[in-house]
């Protein structure tokens, strides 16, 4: 292309150099465009801007999908304009359209920030694209290397919880430092998935109730039933079960009371009337 020395023009002769071996080094951006989609020639200069403030940490690369249509169809490059992120030799990332800049800049900044940030840009990248084990292998090791950055164990949990291994997921979370924990976006994680997996676990609902009628401090049923209320919508009703362990124990499963309702008042909104109600009453019982 000529208009930097980190922009470059693909054709079926340089692709493979071009991109998939450079992309070992560092990010290489494939910019899929056409002179038919006015929108390719509204993101071409912004990219090749970015490409000139970036200074070489990432490698720019035009593919014309009229003159190279198979380059399209084997990357699944349906619509232009498409900017597919590539990094050891895999797409990493797309971005479909002409994004802002600041959608560039924040997939960039993963991957130019460290090795950790880079792995863990790619163990996400992996999971959406299915590719679970490598997904977890990447995640595991960026959480490794970088333990002060709590987004890693955060996306780590989801992802063993989206496969069925909610108690690993859970075990992952209780693992972390007590400063960890308390932290308001793993609180909030960790109630939901206990949550979930207390509905999975738990009894039918009759032996729930016969043990609270028999023992009304039995607070781990209370819990069972609070999840399993839950499972099935009724917010109302868990949340009073939620407020009876907090009013009971503060100190039953590191106060889970309290967490569980603050974790829900954000699935409902802030300004939902049940969120509103039961915010006034945990006040309420904690002064």
């Amino acid at each position: 292309m000529g208009l930097s020395p980190y922009v470059f023009d693909a054709s079926a002769d340089n692709f493979n150099r071009l991109v998939l071996e450079n992309s070992h080094k560092g990010p290489v951006l494939v910019h899929f465009w056409t002179p038919k989609a006015g929108p390719c020639f509204i993101l071409m200069p912004r990219l090749v801007k970015l490409a000139a403030e970036y200074g070489g940490k990432f490698l720019l690369v035009m593919l014309n999908t009229d003159e190279l249509p198979e380059l399209a169809r084997r990357f699944a490059v349906n619509s232009v304009p498409t900017v597919k992120f590539f990094w050891r030799g895999e797409v990493a990332h797309t971005i479909h359209g002409a994004d802002p800049d600041s959608s560039f800049r924040e997939v960039l900044d993963r991957f130019i920030a460290g090795d950790a940030h880079r792995a863990h840009a790619l163990g996400v990248a992996a999971w959406q694209s299915g590719k679970i084990q490598q997904a977890r292998m990447l995640l595991a090791n960026a959480a490794m290397a970088e333990p002060d950055n709590l987004a890693i164990p955060r996306d780590l949990a989801k992802l063993l919880w989206s496969e069925g291994e909610g108690e690993q997921a859970l075990k992952l979370l209780d693992s972390l430092p007590q400063a960890a924990r308390a932290d308001a976006d793993i609180a909030a994680l960790r109630a939901h998935l206990g949550l979930a997996e207390a509905a999975r676990l738990a009894p039918p609902m009759a032996d729930l109730d016969a043990r609270i009628a028999q023992n009304p401090g039995d607070l781990d049923a209370r819990y069972q039933r609070a999840a399993v209320r839950l499972a099935s919508d009724e917010f109302a009703d868990a949340m009073e079960e939620l407020l009876v362990i907090l009013r009971t124990d503060r100190d039953f499963r590191n106060d889970i009371g309290r967490t569980s309702l603050l974790a829900l008042f954000d699935l409902l909104g802030q300004a939902h009337p049940l969120t509103r109600q039961y915010r006034q009453a945990l006040s309420e019982s904690l002064h």
